[in-house]
């Protein structure tokens, strides 16, 4: 089969950052169009930054990469410094990107490359908030015919809320977009916090990254180093859950995740429950199922093929 041709788009961010490398490190499965940066862990002028320094650590100078936009649709931008450190990419000591972002538009990009290839060939893997694919499907709805899935890490259902008590940070800075995004018509496959929270970096699987030995290896030990201490703190886990590796690891080997096809909805009225994503899991209503909403994995094949993969860098 050849590769599965994909958009990423990123709000580096540590754990995007592995979803990142595991995507480069891995052409047999992927090839990566472009990287579209958004606003969301940290503002956009980090989040494009930390995806060209994230590229020239895989050795993949030749990616492009594309600054979307920086700030939701219809709220004020919500970051997470408290979770990624300042710079998004705390831990790590990592040198000045060398590269340069292209001058187009991210929303632009996504538009131009949908529209110049086939229907049914391009997957969007968004890692972020929803901002940059719905921007892009109002100001060409046109597209969204022509999208092959939609692969994202965002929501909760089981594991409830991460930045407020019901919502996931991804869906709670833009909801507005998270809504348009669902209610597209896209085949949607979702990693939500149920998931991604079985994804954790054990200190083993953490010391394996470590043993790799090299700049890739030794950068996501790092990064996990300091990402782990928030989640060790709130939720009294074992290491940090990798939440957007998830989506890469799903294009690769789908096997190693399970969920249903369910309805999805996202909550864009109540301040109180702002960015829910409401998942009829026991389908409990008469709402037509709209997502993949994946409930388990194999963690252990998840970290040996993270580990075996980040090797190749």
């Amino acid at each position: 089969m050849s590769a599965r041709k994909i958009i990423i788009d990123t709000d580096p961010g540590q754990d995007d950052a592995v979803a990142i490398l595991l995507a480069l490190a891995s052409p047999e499965e992927i090839d990566v169009l472009g990287i579209t940066a958004v606003a969301g862990n940290v503002p956009l002028s980090l989040t494009a930054k930390n995806a060209l320094i994230v590229c020239e650590l895989a050795g993949k100078p030749n990616v492009k990469v594309f600054a979307g936009c920086d700030r939701p649709m219809g709220r004020m931008l919500v970051t997470a410094e408290h979770v990624h450190g300042e710079t998004g990419l705390n831990g790590p000591v990592l040198p000045e990107p060398q590269m340069a972002l292209q001058e187009q538009h991210g929303v632009d990009f996504i538009i131009d490359t949908l529209r110049a290839h086939e229907a049914g060939t391009v997957t969007l893997c968004p890692l972020g908030p929803l901002t940059n694919i719905a921007t892009a499907f109002e100001k060409a709805p046109d597209i969204i015919e022509k999208v092959q899935e939609i692969v994202l890490m965002g929501g909760a259902y089981f594991e409830v809320g991460n930045i407020t008590p019901a919502a996931e940070f991804n869906i709670y800075v833009d909801p507005q977009a998270a809504d348009i995004v669902f209610k597209s018509g896209v085949p949607l496959v979702v990693m939500p916090l149920d998931v991604t929270h079985k994804a954790l970096v054990t200190k083993p699987r953490n010391e394996a990254f470590r043993a790799l030995g090299t700049k890739a290896g030794v950068a996501v030990a790092e990064m996990t180093d300091f990402f782990e201490r928030f989640d060790r703190e709130k939720y009294g886990s074992d290491g940090a859950p990798l939440h957007d590796p998830c989506v890469t690891a799903y294009l690769i080997n789908p096997e190693l995740f399970s969920g249903r096809h369910i309805n999805v909805e996202i909550e864009t009225q109540s301040e109180l429950t702002m960015g829910m994503t409401v998942a009829d899991w026991w389908g409990v209503t008469d709402r037509a199922p709209n997502a993949l909403f994946i409930g388990d994995l194999d963690a252990d094949g998840f970290f040996s093929l993270l580990s075996e993969r980040l090797a190749r860098l």
